[in-house]
């Protein structure tokens, strides 16, 4: 596909997860960015039954202008069916499926293996990536296999929530220390135990979101973010950093106060700047993402240095997100970084799709 040719982008958004409504937002703003004489876009929600739908909302408000625009899309309108909507064949135009989906059922190889069989690019890492950065035990355990510093941690399910206190003496974490899903982002269930008795709580929070529950050590650090962009050769931006307004940087602090400042580029000297960089890219290829992901550490200053915390392959993605905002300083504009995600994604299907079916 050549770089003017025009493409029908289908954007995914909503799902059935506790994100919905960060998805929802990143969506509209996709939407807002795109070039119109580059993208025949059809937006599609999916509710949180799992119903797939044109948002015939956005369509109509596209027809009027970019500027008509809500600044948050509904997953609502007429009913469609997954496969058809997204098959390369349903139009005179070459499709590209861009998920904004975060969470399971979206963020999490599902989806991207339904679009393995529809055939059609799409965005981002595949199903492998997709579900092992999902699952941030796993996750964990893959960067240790590659070396990758970390916190130390504990992982527990649902089935032995009672084992808690034991777990968390077993594996030497100091109290405080985060309670968390591990199939779940934007902080929701996320809890800082500050004692032993705050951990059933905690467990219970995190449980009703995933069968399977992280316990993270607690560590005075600054919490720096890379951007990544690219498929076999993968690049880095310029590092961020976050400084939290709350006790952590919970989902209040990033999507409802807005009161925390993010620091782009990171206040780092040159020589932290390149080793957070190349670990992110170490991540990056450790975890075989593709396409685009936020690289998230620790830096423990006077301690153990960058530690890795985790590896998100849908980053938030309205404009004051951390992800744009990181390419953005890297010289990178919104809907620049649209278009090679776009291009990585025609790039990554086409080299796929060499590969032989026979015996």
């Amino acid at each position: 596909m050549a770089s003017t040719d025009r493409v029908r982008l289908v954007v995914l958004f909503g799902g059935q997860s506790a994100e919905h409504e960060v998805s929802c937002t990143g969506a509209a703003d996709v939407l807002r960015a795109v070039d119109p004489d580059r993208y025949d876009v059809v937006p599609v929600g999916i509710t949180r039954e799992g119903d797939w739908v044109r948002s015939d909302e956005a369509l109509a408000a596209l027809a009027r202008g970019q500027s008509a625009l809500p600044s948050r899309l509904s997953a609502t309108g007429s009913a469609v069916e997954p496969l058809p909507t997204v098959s390369p064949l349903s139009g005179d135009l070459p499709v590209v499926v861009l998920p904004l989906l975060h969470g399971p059922r979206g963020e999490d190889g599902t989806v991207q293996g339904l679009l393995e069989l529809a055939g059609v690019p799409y965005v981002g890492s595949g199903v492998l990536a997709s579900a092992l950065c999902m699952d941030k035990v796993k996750a964990k355990e893959v960067a240790a296999a590659h070396g990758l510093p970390q916190v130390r941690y504990a992982a527990l399910r649902d089935t032995e929530a009672d084992r808690a206190p034991a777990a968390v003496a077993e594996a030497g974490l100091p109290y405080p220390v985060f309670v968390k899903p591990a199939n779940l982002g934007s902080s929701v269930g996320v809890t800082k135990v500050h004692e032993p008795a705050e951990l059933a709580e905690a467990v219970a929070l995190a449980t009703e979101y995933d069968e399977w529950v992280l316990v993270e050590e607690g560590v005075t650090a600054r919490e720096i973010e890379v951007a990544v962009v690219g498929n076999a050769a993968p690049r880095a931006s310029v590092p961020g950093e976050i400084v939290s307004s709350h006790e952590f940087y919970d989902y209040d602090d990033k999507y409802v106060d807005g009161t925390c400042d993010l620091l782009v580029p990171a206040p780092l000297d040159g020589t932290q700047t390149a080793r957070v960089r190349d670990l992110a890219l170490q991540a990056f290829r450790a975890l075989r993402c593709d396409g685009l992901a936020r690289v998230d550490f620790f830096l423990e200053e006077g301690g153990r240095g960058f530690l890795l915390n985790e590896v998100n392959t849908i980053p938030g993605f309205t404009p004051v997100s951390m992800y744009p905002r990181l390419w953005e300083a890297s010289g990178l504009s919104y809907p620049e970084l649209i278009d090679e995600l776009v291009r990585l994604a025609v790039e990554r299907h086409e080299r796929r799709s060499r590969f032989s079916t026979k015996r």
